[in-house]
């Protein structure tokens, strides 16, 4: 079913823009800086900006010529992620300031497109969940979200169009919805994970954040294939299937009501909206997540595990609780994963997708914690790829965004589903 709707992709005009000469690098880099020097002070977005360093760079993009999808556009780059030249600081103290000496694949892979990696952006410890100094910037006394928390700061305040996070948990989809911006994570092993500091190899996974589903689509195509995505048409299912959450949370009234709406559009364009029947799997495909994570980030992580003095008391906890675990309740959690995948998988029809809540509500005042990724650990278990839509919003202004999980494989599917939901919304 195709749809006349349309969403808007800003980072696509942004590159055109720039590949036509109607702009040029400098120009956007200096734009960019200017919006950070503005905002950055409340915010708090990045860990690591050297405002000459990005002049330069942009100067020897812009003499090198339009060559590449992301020719000249800013990219703000999560502080797990490696930059050649950049520090990667993880959040800790454990970390050197010496800059790294290589880039990161995905890094790599955007520098190659002609992209600008502008910075580091804030991140929590070693990506879990002792918060760092970003605020939200649609609320700035409430928490943006953990770990990608500065790097979607960084897109809802406009400092860049595009930036990288990594997701485990829940550490990209939660700051996405909690910042109003769109996030993709990426199917488990689809982009590799060289030079990223990682918590656990058999979940992590690299993704992004831009303004709208479009953008997202128009970068991933370009990190995939290296060419110029066409314009994204917006498409609706035949069907999707609706999961509450409820079996791991207590989600909010309002973001009920917003999985609620959005079901009813789709309905009354005539899609057909079931229920996703399994509880008792997700429930336990949450609890097999966590004892991957705890069992791999111990061992990952090791140098860092036998620095209690040095570490918050959750990571702390972490490594205790892997350290704890049997290696055959590890391998039993991965059996588990993979028999609810295939049978989960098995029951999805092509062109169907399941739509969810992203967050059990919108961003919880405070900067103590950044909010639980509990609605993000099953399906990262899975590997799924997810896309985190923008759009709704609570009765105090605060942004409620809905996750999209797909199949692997199906993600352009995924994109025109979401977009024509972005668009709906």
């Amino acid at each position: 079913m195709k749809t006349e709707l349309r969403s808007p992709s800003p980072l696509r005009d942004l590159a055109e823009q720039l590949a036509t000469g109607a702009t040029t690098p400098i120009d956007v880099a200096e734009a960019a800086l200017a919006r950070i020097a503005d905002l950055e002070p409340d915010i708090h977005a990045w860990a690591h900006l050297d405002a000459d360093s990005v002049r330069s760079a942009a100067a020897r993009i812009q003499d090198s010529g339009p060559d590449g999808a992301l020719w000249g556009v800013p990219v703000g780059v999560k502080d797990l992620i490696d930059v050649a030249g950049m520090p990667t600081r993880c959040g800790s103290e454990l970390r050197s300031t010496e800059p790294a000496t290589t880039d990161a694949d995905c890094v790599a892979r955007s520098r190659a497109l002609g992209a600008l990696p502008f910075g580091k952006t804030v991140t929590t410890e070693f990506g879990y969940f002792k918060p760092g100094p970003t605020r939200n910037p649609r609320a700035l006394g409430h928490t943006p979200g953990g770990s990608s928390s500065g790097s979607a700061a960084a897109v809802a305040a406009g400092m860049v169009p595009l930036a990288f996070g990594t997701q485990t948990a829940g550490s990209l989809t939660r700051p996405a919805s909690f910042c109003g911006v769109a996030g993709f994570v990426t199917a488990h092993g689809e982009l590799p994970t060289a030079g990223i500091t990682g918590l656990s190899p058999g979940l992590d996974t690299v993704g992004l954040l831009a303004r709208t589903v479009p953008d997202l689509h128009f970068a991933w195509t370009a990190l995939r294939d290296g060419t110029r995505a066409p314009v994204l048409e917006p498409s609706a299912p035949r069907r999707l299937r609706l999961w509450s959450g409820f079996e791991l949370g207590e989600v909010s009234r309002e973001m009920t009501a917003a999985l609620r709406t959005t079901a009813d559009s789709a309905e009354s364009a005539g899609i057909g909206c079931r229920e996703l029947d399994a509880a008792a799997k997700i429930v336990a495909l949450t609890e097999h997540h966590h004892t991957v994570m705890a069992y791999e980030a111990t061992r990952e992580r090791a140098a860092e595990a036998a620095q209690t003095d040095k570490i918050s008391a959750p990571l702390a906890e972490l490594f205790a609780t892997g350290a704890a675990t049997a290696e055959a309740d590890y391998r039993a959690a991965l059996a588990g994963i993979r028999e609810t995948r295939q049978l989960l998988l098995s029951t999805l029809d092509e062109d169907e997708a399941i739509l969810g809540p992203a967050a059990l509500g919108a961003a919880p005042p405070g900067h103590d914690t950044t909010g639980t990724p509990i609605l993000s650990r099953p399906w990262q278990a899975m590997g799924l790829p997810v896309v985190t839509i923008p759009g709704k919003r609570d009765s105090t202004g605060l942004p409620l965004g809905l996750q999209l999980i797909g199949r692997p494989g199906a993600e352009q599917r995924l994109f025109e589903t979401a977009a024509w939901l972005e668009a709906v919304l």
